[in-house]
């Protein structure tokens, strides 16, 4: 993966998906309980997650794909702990099982599309 491929498809779209999330999240704050929040992002987050991997991402080896599930992972973790943990303070905390499956479905999903795009021919 080159270094405008890495910057683009691992730390450009991997901020931009959490952006849609956290974006979400705030929108969902105001209309439903905090406790569902999460639960309500995810069935959006996945679709969105998949588009972007499928239509946007232009990596075609594992590697590439790997390497996308860890960056996208961290910037979860790294944005989550700075933009709502420590900005909000979240009186019954964050890291709840929704939290959990969010992450572990950040690494997952561009493993999995990695394992099963169509690799294009030369």
């Amino acid at each position: 993966m080159n270094t405008h491929t890495f910057l683009t498809e691992a730390l450009g779209w991997g901020f931009v998906l959490w952006c849609i999330g956290y974006v979400l999240g705030i929108v969902f704050f105001f209309i439903m309980p905090p406790v569902y929040v999460g639960w309500a992002i995810t069935p959006i987050g996945i679709p969105v997650t998949l588009w972007v991997l499928f239509k946007k991402v232009k990596s075609v080896t594992f590697a590439d794909f790997a390497i996308i599930a860890i960056a996208w992972t961290i910037i979860a973790i790294v944005c989550d702990y700075f933009f709502l943990v420590q900005v909000f303070h979240p009186a019954d905390g964050y890291y709840k099982l929704d939290v959990y499956i969010y992450y572990v479905s950040t690494c997952i999903i561009p493993l999995f599309v990695g394992w099963r795009k169509p690799k294009k021919s030369s």
